[in-house]
């Protein structure tokens, strides 16, 4: 098998392969998976070559990092690129207590937010406990924004613990350990990219994973964040490019945008866009994986998967052969932006 194309993420050096994976579905994501199945799916992406994987303590509450690393452990450390979080420390949770949450047959645990100095070195080690590995490396802040903590008044106390407080913050931790050599990158984790802009202006960062915010849907992350991102040399990664399902299945029925049934106004540009995809013998989800890559700042697309078969699936996908024509015909129908990069 052909190794994947790989590029530079931003400031990090690191090289990354252009379509990485993304472990969520691995941490029981909406529905449970068998361990079986679950290592089966990590030895697809293994042997269909992708060597960037991304993972976060919240996943399943440590279960996708302990998946991550049972398979890992047992490769050459220098051979694959490790993307994890911090943000969210891993608690000891009593099964008989009912917890919420979207991972079904998580492990006996709970996340608590914890962006403080101390928090980010416990989250750090417990990482490489978990996974069994001595590197990480990249190392990103996870969620800090009002969407996933709740409250404006606990976003603001998190930023707090993140940039000040004691012993200098969250960021002091992340800043020494990638000082000293332990983690080659910082970064942060986010769905938002206003989030990710104002982290800019707080701190140093070499990389940002971004769900979706910038897909053949939405651009306007080319408002601001994007060239801020080329003009600091800082690498994306993009999760999320089919914006939680529609550039997937195209504009059916129930169609899911952004976790929610798209409306009459998203599914009908969606139409819009597949439309013009069929003309040029392009399915709508290749167009969709191939097209942040045209942005000089995007290094890779991490796309989950829950078995082999859709391991296959977004390979097969993403290799399918797309003319410049279509990229053309898209900004003359106005439906992507016109400043907006496109794949070579």
């Amino acid at each position: 098998m052909a190794a994947l194309p790989q590029r530079r993420l931003g400031k990090t050096g690191l090289q990354v392969t252009e379509i990485g994976f993304g472990t969520a579905p691995l941490g029981n994501l909406y529905e449970k998976i068998d361990d079986a199945v679950a290592a089966k799916t990590i030895e697809a992406a293994w042997d269909a070559g992708l060597r960037f994987v991304d993972t976060a303590p919240f996943y399943g509450y440590g279960l996708a990092e302990q998946r991550v690393g049972e398979f890992f452990r047992n490769r050459p450390r220098d051979s694959f690129v490790l993307s994890t979080k911090i943000g969210r420390l891993i608690k000891p949770h009593d099964p008989g207590e009912e917890w919420p949450g979207v991972f079904k047959g998580a492990l006996p645990f709970k996340p608590v937010f914890d962006y403080s100095y101390d928090g980010v070195m416990r989250s750090f080690e417990d990482s490489l406990q978990r996974m069994g590995l001595h590197r990480i490396d990249v190392l990103l802040i996870h969620d800090i924004d009002e969407e996933s903590i709740g409250s404006a008044e606990e976003t603001a106390a998190h930023r707090k613990a993140l940039f000040g407080g004691a012993k200098g913050g969250g960021y002091a931790a992340l800043d020494e350990l990638r000082r000293s050599g332990d983690v080659a990158g910082i970064g942060a984790g986010l769905n938002l990219w206003e989030v990710a802009e104002s982290l800019i202006h707080e701190g140093d960062f070499d990389c940002f994973l971004l769900a979706g915010r910038y897909t053949l849907l939405e651009q306007e992350a080319l408002n601001s964040f994007l060239p801020l991102c080329a003009e600091k040399d800082i690498g994306i990664f993009l999760g999320g490019p089919y914006n939680s399902g529609i550039l997937a299945t195209g504009p059916i029925p129930g169609a899911m945008y952004n976790y929610e049934p798209a409306s009459e106004d998203v599914l009908q540009k969606v139409r819009q866009i597949e439309a013009v995809c069929r003309a040029h013998d392009v399915p709508l989800a290749s167009a969709a994986l191939r097209f942040p890559l045209g942005h000089p700042s995007v290094a890779a697309i991490i796309p989950g998967a829950r078995n082999g078969d859709e391991i296959a699936r977004n390979l097969a996908t993403f290799d399918h052969p797309i003319p410049a024509a279509l990229w053309t015909d898209l900004k003359g129908e106005g439906l992507l932006r016109q400043e907006a990069p496109l794949p070579q």
